[in-house]
């Protein structure tokens, strides 16, 4: 794992970093770790309950799913903005000059989502703890099973990047025009809308001239595949000539795409924020299932 000491300040040059490294790493001054996680709609588990009870020590809990969110939006998960976005992650106690490992506690899932939210938010210095708290755990790391301690509050500032992101109707008018390429990273059948969606009112398929890349074929027992295997997935639908666009259900594991995409082959894709659950609660929108 690549670093760097300016200034003192810890720097992760990386986007996946390894529970060893952290081991090492783990009580740099100016190291951070979050806690990301957050589970499917149904689910009896709880992330921030978990995280109160056993967590990588220091960790916070970035609750995306109920707090560090757009409440007025019908959509999951939608990303708040810039302002509130900086307010929720003051309370937490993160500086923009802190280097920040996110984990989750499935391995790779949720992670990787705020990771997003903090590069489209400007911040350079954050990774993903591959494995997660797996991994964490199979080597031996420390845990904190006490009462989580109130982070001091620091000031941090956002540094919108409008380039990670699409809305609904830029992707329309790329789909349309066949400006953009579209990677769809639902499980096959709910591509093929050959099951019906999780959520009620959700339409089942996928745009039209989208790929599909289930996230689960870029994971291996919990962890990224290598590069190598990343790249020859990847290399199957993302395009060369036109601008890239993740899209998962609900805005969650588009994000594994996307860091796959960055760590395997330093190709940007921009995350559709709604995802399925927008767009196929929409019906002005146009979809596609293997029954047309």
């Amino acid at each position: 794992m690549a670093v760097s000491k300016e200034s003192d300040l810890l720097q992760i040059n990386d986007v996946l970093i390894s529970a060893e490294w952290l081991r090492s790493n783990l009580g740099a001054p100016n190291l951070r770790v979050i806690d990301a996680s957050t589970f499917m709609p149904g689910s009896p588990r709880n992330g921030k309950q978990e995280w109160a009870t056993k967590r990588i020590p220091g960790a916070v809990y970035f609750d995306f799913d109920k707090e560090i969110v757009d409440k007025s939006s019908p959509v999951p998960h939608t990303l708040p903005s810039p302002e509130y976005f900086q307010e929720c992650v003051s309370k937490l106690g993160i500086d923009n000059t802190d280097a920040l490992v996110v984990y989750d506690s499935v391995g790779i899932f949720s992670a990787p989502r705020v990771w997003w939210m903090f590069r489209i938010m400007g911040h350079q210095s954050v990774a993903v703890l591959d494995g997660g708290l797996p991994a964490w755990e199979s080597i031996g790391g420390p845990l904190d099973t006490q009462t989580p301690a109130e982070p001091e509050f620091s000031t941090y500032k956002a540094s919108f990047q409008p380039e990670r992101v699409i809305d609904k109707s830029a992707l329309l008018a790329g789909i349309e025009s066949s400006l953009l390429n579209v990677i769809d990273v639902r499980p096959s059948d709910r591509f093929n809308g050959s099951v019906t969606e999780p959520r009620p009112g959700v339409r089942s398929g996928h745009m039209p001239n989208a790929k599909n890349l289930p996230f689960g074929q870029l994971l291996e027992n919990g962890k990224f595949k290598d590069k190598a295997q990343l790249q020859e997935s990847l290399k199957s639908v993302l395009s060369t000539d036109l601008p890239n666009v993740s899209s998962c259900g609900s805005g969650v594991t588009a994000c594994i795409l996307t860091l796959a995409s960055e760590f395997a082959l330093n190709v940007p894709v921009m995350v559709y924020d709604g995802s399925w659950t927008e767009w196929g609660s929409d019906i002005s929108l146009p979809v596609v299932s293997d029954s047309d």
